[in-house]
């Protein structure tokens, strides 16, 4: 017997820049043949939601029910949907692509050129009762698993499987600095020792430095007392880190990171502000430094974060 649904829900809606989101009534959305609608349980905050707030993230479109972290338990689905069935509790991927473009086929769903929707960026997200997506968006949630910490698995943990298994895989006795000690960078943590990595960590909160020493990072550095890249120097050897993953992406984490490389080490972008990149091209030639980039994830990461997490390596 299908459960009856309500026609209205409460949102919380974004209409534009500004300190707060608008509590609104608004309809419970209709499903397609190929969606399922989820009663959200837990939603996430993530910088990204603050960078809306703050400005620094506009996409000319409001109103909108932000949040892209999001788990909860399907209660419809539309005709053509083989699963998840109703009653299943699920992370939602807030990927909505099309499908067909190259990216998609080669299984890079984070690139494709013609988004069909980015829950909590281009269409409403999981700040409200209800939220729709495309049932091969959801990923199944085991039972023994808490809703609440599952919650960021589709963002934070997916994201960082991305960078270190996909952008710039990291192998066993890689030297690692993770710049930014937050949700990204905990998963990294995990992620690169799961691999076999010595991790470095940077930060400027003795109490989130502290969890990262916990979750397994070999070293931190406190970039408000100790100078960054004469410290990871030392730590190295002098010879520096092979793989720098850099969550701040300001003018001065950008600078020091460049300095923290070895010779053909990669620095992989994640995070981003207002600041631009600044390199001397000779700098990058004589020590064929590799500058990369890496925007969210793929369903498959979503899948294998889920995994982790289930066998107790993700936390």
């Amino acid at each position: 017997m299908t459960r009856s649904l309500p026609q209205v829900m409460q949102a919380a809606r974004y209409h534009g820049p500004g300190p707060t989101l608008q509590l609104e009534a608004v309809p419970v959305p209709a499903i397609g043949e190929d969606e399922a609608l989820v009663r959200v349980t837990h939603a996430g905050v993530c910088r990204t939601e603050l960078h809306f707030l703050s400005g620094l993230l506009n996409l000319g479109i409001a109103p909108l029910t932000l949040g892209h972290e999001m788990v909860g338990e399907v209660v419809q689905v539309g005709a053509q949907v083989q699963g998840p069935p109703p009653g299943t509790r699920v992370i939602v991927n807030y990927y909505g692509t099309c499908g067909q473009c190259f990216w998609c086929r080669s299984g890079q769903q984070n690139l494709c050129s013609q988004v069909v929707a980015q829950l909590g960026f281009t269409a409403d997200g999981g700040y409200a009762e209800f939220v729709k997506a495309r049932a091969d968006m959801l990923a199944p949630l085991p039972a023994h698993l808490d809703a609440a910490q599952a919650c960021t698995l589709g963002c934070s943990a997916t994201t960082a499987l991305h960078a270190a298994r996909r952008v710039a895989p990291v192998q066993l006795g890689d030297t690692v600095l993770i710049y930014g000690a937050g949700g990204v960078g905990y998963a990294l943590v995990q992620v690169c020792k799961l691999s076999g990595a010595q991790v470095l960590v940077v930060g400027r909160s003795e109490r989130k430095l502290q969890l990262a020493r916990e979750l397994g990072a070999d070293a931190v550095i406190h970039a408000g007392q100790e100078p960054v890249a004469e410290t990871v120097r030392r730590l190295t050897g002098h010879e520096g880190v092979d793989i720098l993953f850099e969550l701040v992406g300001t003018r001065e984490t950008m600078d020091q990171s460049l300095q923290c490389l070895r010779k053909r080490g990669r620095l992989v972008f994640i995070g981003y502000s207002e600041d631009q990149l600044i390199a001397n091209p000779l700098l990058l030639v004589i020590g064929e430094l590799q500058i990369l980039a890496s925007v969210g994830s793929t369903q498959q990461d979503l899948l294998d974060a889920v995994a982790l997490a289930s066998s107790g390596k993700l936390r």
